[in-house]
């Protein structure tokens, strides 16, 4: 790449960086501003984001990290001290035994500020180790083991509240795969060097799986897991329910606090990717009226509210899990209109509102997804919803990893003025952790307008570009639509578009290789414009070649 190019790149990179990063963060919301936190070659999946109960510009997220040639599979430390501005890390843990690591992180940062990670281990590590970091994940511990069975993922929580009598304490869950496939629970005292000896929370008929945590307002422990069925894909029939109230001593449970039909299985439409419906679980720790109720969200279909596509089912509960509400739908488009949402994760933010990030297709193809937010501030009654993401994405498996594997987390948290999200996101070639910051005030603002998808014009994506790029646009009513490009000086490259459209989501392609429409294009800023009936927008986009 010539230094002029390089000079270009750069500049137009670090007007994007100010844009993404809040240089407009009170202006309404029609889609996040996106950014990878650590872009690389390697593909990131399986994302997690905390956190620090001592000061919110601090926050860990981790997620699985592959490559195959070598074969390496490990977890991913990314951390910010700034709120998200600037992110550092590394596609490896390094805590010894840097080799053995298996992935499938969980994460917590607890009272002191001590990074946690669980994770899976290699053979012969065969089990559950932790890792603890006092520098903000610059370098790790050597393993601690937590367990030795054959298990899955673990889920962590840690307690913050300083008035629980087990403040400080960081709680693990996880499933062991043994009969009767038991929710298996752990906790450590002392920031992960040492963790007490594993025992079963369930005695359960039907096999647990998955398995999630939350720490309620006096230090209540619930945990939350899917009943599924004996036979492969292990579909999810019910979820469970178990209570604490002594630290994990002894456990109320409920295995079947109420019934689903979850999606566990192939998405055929998206290239035949694995995808399930196990739950999330979050507590109203707020001093607000909904103080103490809990939440459980999970993917379903064919179960009513649920339609026959899948769609995200919350259940809540005001008497601490003791009953539950019937599912409400939380995506609002329209029932059974083909449209898929999956991967859901809850988090009540500092007003008590009830925030679920999942993806979505409605805006897009049905081979491709984005990235929506739906947010209740009346205990999940009520949703509104905005799209996140400012591009769409086509899922696809990552080979040699299982039948469909693409990872099944995405993740939300929130300081006192921002949401934060983290999703994978495979359009730069290989699955990586993408970002949306979202300020409260933007979400206000968009509230206050009767739709909160606006149209209008998205950026381009990828941009820069060196071959071809898309551009995404926004209709709310059916009429004349034009897209067209220009170079600086106002000539006219070609146009895009030119005809009439219903209401919805669009896509047009440029590309820069075309001879029919430029010849002779050169590397350097290119305006495109959208008209829309008597609607004019305008956006930049940078052509490398």
């Amino acid at each position: 790449m010539r230094k002029t190019n390089l000079l270009l790149f750069f500049l137009v990179m670090a007007a994007e960086v100010l844009a993404q990063r809040g240089a407009d963060s009170d202006a309404p919301l029609v889609a996040g501003h996106n950014y990878r936190i650590y872009p690389s070659n390697v593909d990131q999946t399986e994302v997690f984001l905390v956190k620090s109960p001592l000061d919110q510009n601090i926050l860990f997220a981790a997620c699985n990290t592959i490559t195959f040639v070598p074969f390496f599979i490990s977890e991913g430390i990314f951390s910010t001290t700034n709120g998200g501005l600037t992110w550092q890390g590394n596609d490896t843990c390094t805590g010894d035994p840097v080799g053995f690591h298996g992935g499938d992180p969980g994460i917590a940062i607890d009272k002191n500020g001590t990074f946690i990670l669980t994770r899976m281990g290699r053979s012969p590590y065969v089990g559950l180790y932790a890792h603890y970091s006092n520098d903000h994940g610059h370098t790790w511990s050597a393993q601690k083991a937590i367990s030795n069975d054959d298990l899955e993922r673990a889920a962590l929580a840690t307690d913050a509240g300083p008035a629980s009598s087990h403040y400080g304490r960081t709680y693990a869950t996880w499933v062991k795969f043994a009969s009767p496939f038991p929710l298996m629970f752990a906790y450590t005292d002392n920031p992960a060097q040492s963790w007490s000896t594993p025992k079963p929370v369930n005695n359960p008929s039907n096999r647990s799986a998955g398995g999630d945590l939350a720490i309620g307002p006096n230090g209540e422990v619930y945990a939350c897991w899917a009943g599924v069925t004996d036979v492969s894909p292990f579909k999810e029939i019910l979820v469970g329910f178990g209570s604490s109230v002594n630290g994990g001593a002894s456990w109320q449970v409920t295995e079947n606090a109420f019934a689903v039909n979850g999606i566990t299985g192939i998405l055929a439409n998206k290239n035949n990717i694995r995808v399930n419906g196990l739950p999330s679980i979050a507590a109203d720790t707020t001093h607000g009226a909904r103080r103490g109720w809990l939440y459980i969200v999970t993917g379903q279909k064919n179960l009513a509210p649920a339609g026959s596509d899948p769609d995200i089912i919350l259940y809540r509960s005001t008497d601490g899990g003791t009953t539950w509400s019937a599912g409400i739908r939380v995506n609002q488009d329209a029932l059974n209109n083909g449209k898929t949402q999956y991967f859901p994760n809850i988090h009540i933010d500092k007003t008590g509102a009830v925030n679920v990030i999942f993806y979505d297709d409605r805006n897009t193809t049905n081979d491709s997804t984005g990235v929506f937010l739906a947010r209740s501030t009346d205990g999940g009654t009520t949703w509104k919803e905005y799209e996140i993401s400012d591009h769409h994405f086509a899922p696809a498996p990552i080979g040699g990893l299982g039948q469909g594997y693409q990872g099944d987390i995405i993740d939300i948290t929130s300081t006192d003025s921002t949401i934060h999200t983290v999703w994978m996101d495979n359009s730069t070639g290989v699955y990586q952790i993408w970002s949306a910051p979202i300020r409260f005030s933007a979400l206000e603002a968009t509230g206050r307008q009767k739709n909160p998808v606006q149209p209008g014009l998205r950026q381009n994506f990828p941009n820069p570009f060196t071959s071809a790029t898309k551009i995404g646009f926004q209709t709310t009513a059916s009429g004349f639509v034009s897209i067209k490009i220009f170079d600086v000086m106002g000539a006219e490259i070609a146009e895009l578009v030119r005809e009439n459209l219903p209401p919805g989501y669009h896509e047009a392609e440029f590309v820069a290789a075309d001879p029919a429409y430029h010849p002779a294009l050169q590397s350097g800023v290119y305006l495109y414009r959208l008209q829309l009936n008597d609607r004019v927008e305008t956006r930049k986009m940078v052509f490398l070649k």
